[in-house]
C-alpha cells in the first residue's frame, strides 16, 4: 500500500492515514450506495474542487479502499466504488452520522444533506 509507514504509535495514527481530512470520509459515504461516476460524486460535493476529487480518489484507491474501474468505451467511462475493505467501514460510517446528527440536535445545527442514515 502507497505512502503507509510501517510503524505506528497508535491506531488512530493509522485510520488518519487511511480516511483523514476532509473530504474522504464524504467520499466513502456517497459510495455506500452504489458505484458513482466522477461526475456524479463531484456534483454530490460542490464544495470540492475537480483536483482535489481526484487526489483524494487516486489515495482511497492506492489504500485499497475504493476501486477504480475503466469501460472500453469512447469517450471512457470510469466508476469508482468501495472494496471489500473499504465496504467494511459501513457501520463505522453510519455511527459516524448519527454521532453528528445527535450533535446537530443537541446544539441547535442544522445539517443540510437528504441522505438517510
Amino acid at each position: 500500500m502507497a505512502s503507509l509507514q510501517k510503524n505506528y504509535q497508535c491506531s488512530f495514527e493509522l485510520t488518519m492515514d487511511l480516511i483523514g481530512g476532509k473530504w474522504k470520509l464524504i467520499i466513502l459515504w456517497h459510495l455506500l450506495d452504489g458505484a458513482k461516476r466522477f461526475n456524479e460524486l463531484d456534483k454530490l460535493m460542490p464544495a470540492i474542487t475537480q483536483k482535489m476529487l481526484t487526489t483524494q480518489l487516486r489515495d482511497l484507491e492506492e489504500k485499497g479502499l475504493v476501486h477504480r474501474e475503466v469501460y472500453p468505451e469512447i469517450p471512457p467511462k470510469v466508476e469508482y466504488s468501495l472494496t471489500e475493505r473499504g465496504r467494511s467501514l459501513d457501520p463505522i460510517l453510519h455511527d459516524i452520522c448519527k454521532w453528528s446528527t445527535d450533535y446537530a440536535n443537541a446544539n441547535d445545527i442544522t445539517i443540510g444533506c437528504n441522505k438517510e442514515q
